[in-house]
């Protein structure tokens, strides 16, 4: 079946859709600070040394990451990936368990059973490294569980490496008082921020070059503004409306994106959050227009 991506491959001459909304470590862009991240992300996962807390704003990328984070760990590292973390307090630890391969079932014992498997891991030159996607939705008590693991330790590193990741409010999640305990074993905390203009044009462009394009300028001008502006950096919001757009302009068989399909994006996905910035951006289009179309008709 056909997803709405394909539809356009043909017409601009590319082999894979090249602004697909599921992660694909295949066109991650190393460029603005996002390479320097990966590795900042992967030197923490490797110290054992306590909590690391990864935050961004929605669509900033953080699951992509947290997956190329994940191909780029070296082969003694065993790993756990959570990305829906919507796990009781029961639940959580018998999930990290059975990932690694824990089959006890008796009440009680799932936690002292993984910290003998941890035990035995660690005496073969093996790391544990349990990364929670989306952390942010964890329930208190969950968070709350999983800290018990990072007690977990010998006399001279943690047996399991914790990586939470999520929004904002993750930090405020964590500032509540009954997380103290969580929020005192974090030893690295950092920051994935938005795309700055200048970036996301690159960001553009480098996923066309990966999906086969190899021409001029595919969106004009005036659509890549209109596009950027309205985007705010946000990974997730350019291939949005990226792809939208490249479909509409597929529609009237046009070669190049016009500013026009952009706008036909931005329409068919919906208001942007930032939203309030394309439509200051937008009225001072307007009148800029206005202004010269003013002059050209008074000469």
């Amino acid at each position: 079946m056909q997803t709405m991506s394909s539809l356009y491959l043909n017409h601009f001459g590319l082999h894979s859709p090249p602004f697909a909304i599921t992660p694909d470590a295949g066109f991650f862009f190393e460029g603005s600070d996002r390479g320097a991240f990966i590795d900042g992300l992967l030197h923490a996962a490797l110290q054992a040394e306590g909590i690391v807390l990864v935050v961004g704003e929605v669509g900033s990328g953080k699951t992509l990451m947290s997956r190329i984070l994940l191909t780029r760990l070296p082969a003694h590292v065993d790993t756990v990936y959570l990305p829906n973390p919507a796990f009781s307090h029961d639940e959580i630890i018998d999930v990290i368990a059975r990932d690694l391969g824990i089959t006890t079932t008796l009440p009680g014992m799932r936690m002292e059973a993984l910290q003998q498997e941890l035990i035995q891991r660690h005496a073969l030159g093996r790391q544990v490294v349990v990364l929670i996607d989306e952390a942010h939705t964890m329930p208190v008590e969950s968070i709350e569980e999983v800290r018990r693991l990072s007690n977990l330790e010998t006399d001279q590193r943690k047996l399991v490496q914790l990586i939470l990741c999520g929004q904002p409010e993750l930090d405020t999640l964590l500032a509540a008082p009954a997380l103290r305990q969580v929020r005192d074993r974090v030893v690295y905390r950092l920051t994935l921020r938005n795309l700055t203009s200048t970036d996301a044009a690159s960001y553009l462009d480098h996923r066309l070059r990966i999906a086969g394009w190899c021409s001029g300028q595919l969106f004009s001008w005036l659509a890549m503004r209109l596009l950027l502006n309205d985007a705010q950096g946000r990974v997730r919001r350019i291939n949005l409306i990226a792809d939208k757009a490249l479909l509409a302009a597929f529609a009237e068989g046009h070669r190049q994106v016009a500013a026009r399909h952009v706008r036909l994006a931005i329409q068919d996905a919906g208001a942007n959050f930032s939203s309030i910035h394309f439509t200051q951006w937008s009225i001072a289009l307007t009148l800029l227009i206005l202004t010269i179309t003013t002059i050209w008709l008074l000469k």
